[in-house]
């Protein structure tokens, strides 16, 4: 029995014993599972050898990229939503090992298989850096453009309706800060990470704000610089490629949207400092960002994944999420006062989703303008960040924060403003 017969019966058998409730296409073109539906492709037999050798997500992340596994008549969210008949680690220990162990010599000597462009060691240090940044947002631009709204807002949407659309979720997410930072006309508002200059426009729009943003990526700030240009509103925003630690001066408000991720644990110290610098006494700050839930001891957070493992190799290189916890007790230790913490996960759920479903409809763009892998990574990105919020395995938080002075705080006395 050769390669490709061993490596078939090997799948047969861990189908069998899975109960996936969705069919596996063979290269062969047989198929085993239930009639209809999505299908896993493997497309290479050699995938088991791939497995046996490197039994990580990695490989799985890696075997995807490459096309040696695929989706047919279906998508990554119609296999996640099917699953097997029960939890997949009480199916595991009904495998039957010594059967697998048997067949597997003539998998793993079989003809070799060519590694993937993706593998090898994260040359990325923990915390943001212009060299982990251009990895993520200087693909291009017009990769971007296929999946999200039209306003190139890479952030979590906020969805008033669940059946708003992205353009829509996106104008309110934006609006819904402009407000909660009570924005006024000619105040100094920095954007920390201002990507495609959204935020900064907004602002500038519709409540008269003069505008300044920092961002380490060249391609975003091109076509922010672009798009400001387009509105008017150069005289309004300004923006620099230049690290948030570099800036002077001092700020009505100040946002971060979506950048905290970059900046990483050893950094955060100088992080909130810099923040607490650039605010003026009484100022208010928006820090919108992805954690992780808390665990019962700092060694235990500190153990991360197999997902967020993947994640930080493959697409945010450098990045590190915090709990709630860490970051309220971080703006209290540097002068903020804390007013309002709102919980957006399930937005965030909705918002990738959509990403996901804009990018897999305008695939063939995708392929065009990055390549097959990098469209495909970024599908499984995309689809994978959507199925995590949505289940509750990382969350979002908006925390409005000023900085500490003695007396009233100048807030109204009611959220009754925030939601007119």
């Amino acid at each position: 029995m050769g390669l490709e017969d061993k490596a078939a019966k090997m799948i047969r058998t861990v189908v069998e014993v899975l109960e996936p409730q969705f069919a596996v296409r063979l290269w062969s073109g047989e198929r085993i599972g239930p009639d209809g539906g999505p299908e896993l492709v493997i497309n290479d037999p050699l995938v088991i050898r791939r497995i046996a050798f490197r039994p990580k997500l990695d490989s799985v992340v890696e075997m995807w990229v490459s096309g040696q596994i695929d989706v047919q008549n279906g998508n990554l969210f119609d296999l996640a939503a099917l699953g097997t008949k029960t939890k997949l680690k009480h199916r595991l220990k009904d495998l039957p090992k010594w059967q697998l162990v048997a067949d597997l010599p003539a998998v793993l000597f079989g003809r070799p298989s060519e590694d993937s462009r993706l593998s090898g060691r994260n040359p990325f240090d923990p915390g943001s850096s212009k060299e982990a940044i251009s990895h993520h947002y200087d693909i291009s631009n017009a990769f971007y453009a296929l999946f999200l709204d039209k306003g190139m807002v890479y952030t979590c949407g906020y969805f008033t309706d669940w059946s708003n659309s992205l353009d829509q979720a996106q104008t309110d997410k934006l609006d819904h800060i402009c407000r909660k930072l009570r924005l006024k006309p000619d105040e100094r508002l920095l954007d920390i990470g201002c990507g495609w200059g959204s935020m900064l426009i907004h602002a500038a729009k519709h409540y008269g704000v003069i505008g300044h943003g920092v961002s380490l990526s060249e391609a975003q700030t091109a076509l922010a610089r672009e798009r400001i240009r387009a509105e008017g509103l150069e005289d309004r925003i300004t923006i620099e490629v230049k690290s948030y630690e570099d800036l002077d001066g001092v700020f009505d408000k100040i946002s971060s949207i979506g950048m905290f991720e970059h900046v990483g644990s050893a950094r955060y110290e100088s992080y909130f400092s810099t923040v607490d610098r650039l605010l003026k006494p009484g100022g208010l700050y928006m820090h919108h960002a992805i954690s992780r839930r808390a665990k019962r001891g700092k060694k235990a957070f500190r153990r991360k994944s197999a997902e967020h493992l993947a994640l930080v190799k493959y697409i945010f290189p450098g990045g590190e999420l915090d709990h709630l916890g860490m970051s309220i007790e971080n703006l209290e230790a540097h002068g903020f006062e804390v007013h309002d913490v709102e919980n957006l996960r399930e937005h965030y759920g909705r918002t990738c989703r959509l990403w996901a479903e804009r990018l897999e409809a305008r695939f063939d763009e995708a392929i065009k303008e990055v390549g097959a892998p990098k469209a495909r990574l970024w599908l499984l990105y995309l689809t994978g960040c959507a199925l995590a919020f949505e289940r509750g395995t990382v969350q979002i938080n908006q925390t409005l924060a000023s900085k500490r002075v003695r007396g009233p705080s100048g807030l109204p006395p009611t959220r009754a403003d925030l939601y007119r």
